[in-house]
């Protein structure tokens, strides 16, 4: 009986697409977008520093101009939950609604993942192989969706470690469908999801923190971050070459780095010994929309499908 339920064949991704908000900030005008007060000149240019360096080129946001003078949003640790929350963060959420806006059937199976970070979006993609991989004729739809009007607050010299948070996060949503025991010349699968895992870096708690205040969700980010995930790596991918038993050539395959920052992206390529195009994926999400925390998995792997298809080139050619 158990047997009988389960698929034949390996997850897959079938289908992938992205959005962003039609409200977009240059990245060379950010600091004028968020400070606006004479006294904080000083703070404004050294997020204007933070904000070049960070060689992102545009952010897109639901956030307008006016919306963070309003209710205490836009300052410094002052209350405004209320007004951050009637930004659309009421229950039933996200999943009740994309119910009703698809018209999916009442008995589909949701399930919300809240506040899980950056991982979040590879965390999706392990639950969605387990499955469709255990339930045989099951798709997924994958819809994840980020907004920074969560921890979008006042500039201050008091918490300087959410000064980078500010400068790199973005707003934008994307959307997969996973499956497995694919039909022929009906589906096409774009990726195969061969094989997950999760691992906690050692020595790594308290190097990201949020924190939900009356005033906002807080961030926090620990100078050392950037070095701990490069310093860990190849830990992860002992793993994975060992459970397939084949020979260790990081240049073979194709990388989907989460970016959280152009330091982090530089360190891993160094220490893997990558060629620069094997990072081509997550700099270019990196520099074109920011952070996106959770979301970056699901744009690099359309990014990649998208550039394979313009350039008639596989996935491991970069």
């Amino acid at each position: 009986m158990v047997r009988s339920t389960r698929a034949e064949g390996p997850a897959t991704i079938l289908a992938i697409g992205n959005a962003t908000p039609l409200n977009s900030v240059e990245q060379s005008t950010y600091s004028d977008y968020i400070v606006h007060v004479e006294h904080k000149m000083k703070l404004k240019e050294k997020f204007k520093r933070m904000c070049e360096k960070s060689m992102i080129k545009k952010q897109y946001m639901h956030l307008t101009e006016e919306i963070p003078k309003k209710n205490n949003i836009g300052e410094h640790m002052a209350p405004s939950l209320d007004a951050r929350q009637d930004c659309g963060n009421d229950m039933p959420d996200a999943d009740y609604q994309l119910t009703k806006v698809l018209n999916l059937n009442s008995n589909v199976k949701c399930y919300m993942v809240y506040q899980q970070g950056c991982f979040a979006g590879s965390t999706i993609l392990r639950l969605a192989k387990d499955l469709v991989e255990n339930n045989k004729g099951a798709h997924v739809l994958i819809v994840c969706s980020k907004i920074t009007i969560f921890t979008l607050y006042g500039l201050s010299h008091i918490n300087v470690d959410s000064l980078m948070g500010q400068a790199i996060f973005g707003d934008v949503v994307a959307a997969a469908i996973v499956g497995s025991n694919i039909i022929p010349n009906v589906e096409m699968p774009l990726f195969e999801l061969v094989w997950t895992s999760q691992i906690i870096v050692p020595n790594s708690e308290g190097a990201l923190s949020f924190h939900l205040r009356e005033a906002c969700l807080t961030f926090h980010l620990h100078k050392d971050v950037p070095e701990l995930i490069p310093n860990n790596i190849e830990d992860v991918l002992d793993e994975a070459f060992k459970s397939f038993n084949i020979f260790y050539d990081y240049n073979y395959i194709f990388w989907i780095v989460h970016p959280g920052g152009l330091a982090i992206l530089d360190l891993v390529e160094e220490k893997l010994g990558l060629k620069p195009e094997k990072m081509r994926g997550s700099k270019h999400v990196l520099s074109e929309y920011g952070n996106l925390a959770s979301i970056c998995v699901l744009f690099i792997l359309d990014e990649m499908r998208r550039k394979s298809k313009e350039t008639n080139q596989s996935f491991y050619n970069g």
